[in-house]
């Protein structure tokens, strides 16, 4: 069973190829934990330098307007001068330095490195998938346990932003609204939990071409279609959280580039204190901060400093008489009205549908996808550079023939 989501009821975000929220910088191929699924293989010697990586900057800063620079890999704590590349990034460009991380190589003393440096936030990679030292073999809940220890250390450096991803398999998929309710406890301190739906090649049903000629895929990082036969859609995930949250609406998305009814990026956002949620806010809301944003600023916003994501009461206060959600929410918040002497956080909750397959093998992309990354000067999906790598372009597809697929299974 899956959620029925309507576009026309959601914002349709206006991030595009040249004008966007973030750049997806990897200045390693390096990792220090092997994650299913991931699209990414451990390069132990692909240390970038500081040259390279500014080259990237340029290509971004020449093509792309965005917010932030997800800084990502491989690990890039593993990278020795990773607090050089943060603060490249903030005082040569201007931009916001986040760090995504699975947080393994992360000390106290590191962490007071890259604040100095300028480091916006982190994004943490945190699920049952990984082969991590001493949480091996444990359930999305368990794990809830490490997300808390990195959430806090990152709460006790100050002002820095604090989301968190994980892979979400079908056989992990009943575990979504626990992570969900425990993003919601600690909304003070986590600012966006984000759900990254695995990927599957489908190569039983499709075969797979580079420069015309037919491919394997069995070395691609996301070939698994005997684990997952059929792949995770948004709906998917938006029934499950309403299962446990009745409550729980999205309000914006991104389409699809050859289906833009489909839910790439779903996103929703909350606001609450620990252990406590008010309501959803709507369409308009999410509307005028991005449009807001740019106008003021130029660019579309991503990944709020710390203090705006405390400021809910004054949310309440501007964006109630355009946005029905934030509407709902006051109404609720004000049947308490000695919880609003308490700050009102907002945090978002964001699912990622990734590249699906259409019926005649055209690939369904991110229309307008914010995790491009640079390769041989050129912007390119950073979910597809282990085709780049393998093959020297990207993939396409077409459907098997129907004795030919039998023969498959």
């Amino acid at each position: 069973m899956n959620a029925a989501l309507h576009p026309k009821q959601y914002y349709r975000l206006p991030w595009s190829l040249n004008d966007n929220v973030l750049g997806w910088l990897e200045p390693t191929k390096k990792c220090n934990l092997y994650c299913e699924g991931c699209y990414s293989e451990n390069e132990p010697q692909s240390h970038k330098t500081l040259d390279q990586v500014r080259s990237d900057m340029e290509v971004f800063t020449a093509q792309r307007r965005v917010d932030s620079i997800s800084i990502a890999g491989g690990d890039p704590l593993t990278h020795p001068r990773i607090a050089d590349i943060v603060r490249m990034v903030r005082e040569e460009y201007g931009l916001k330095p986040v760090i995504n991380t699975n947080g393994l190589a992360l000390t106290p003393e590191m962490l007071s490195d890259l604040h100095q440096a300028g480091v916006h936030g982190f994004t943490f990679h945190v699920d049952s998938s990984q082969r991590r030292p001493g949480w091996k073999d444990r359930t999305e809940v368990e794990l809830n346990a490490l997300r808390l220890q990195l959430a806090t250390m990152v709460a006790e450096a100050g002002g820095l932003s604090c989301a968190f991803n994980a892979t979400v398999f079908r056989h992990t998929l009943d575990q979504v609204p626990a992570l969900v309710h425990w993003a919601r406890d600690h909304i003070d301190i986590v600012h966006s939990m984000v759900f990254i739906l695995f990927r599957t090649a489908r190569s039983q049903e499709f075969d797979y071409f580079a420069h015309g000629e037919r491919v394997g895929v069995d070395q691609l990082a996301y070939y698994d279609q005997d684990r997952a036969p059929k792949p995770l859609t948004a709906p998917d995930v938006v029934a499950r959280i309403r299962e446990a949250d009745p409550a729980y609406e999205p309000a914006a998305y991104l389409g699809g580039t050859r289906d833009p009814d489909s839910m790439k990026w779903l996103l929703a956002g909350r606001l609450g204190q620990p252990g406590r949620s008010f309501g959803y806010v709507g369409r308009r809301y999410m509307e005028m901060v991005q449009v807001g944003h740019h106008l003021l600023r130029g660019r579309y916003l991503a990944y709020g400093h710390p203090a705006l994501m405390s400021a809910g009461r004054g949310m309440l206060l501007a964006f109630s008489p355009f946005d029905r959600g934030v509407r709902r929410i006051a109404r609720r918040a004000l049947r308490r009205p000695l919880s609003l002497r308490r700050p009102l956080f907002f945090q978002s909750i964001l699912v990622i549908q990734p590249l699906d397959m259409m019926a005649g093998g055209e690939m369904n992309m991110c229309d307008g996808c914010p995790d491009m990354t640079v390769h041989n000067g050129e912007l390119v999906w950073s979910c597809r550079l282990d085709e780049q790598k393998e093959y020297g372009c990207f993939l396409t597809a077409a459907p098997r023939r129907r004795g030919e697929a039998a023969e498959a299974k």
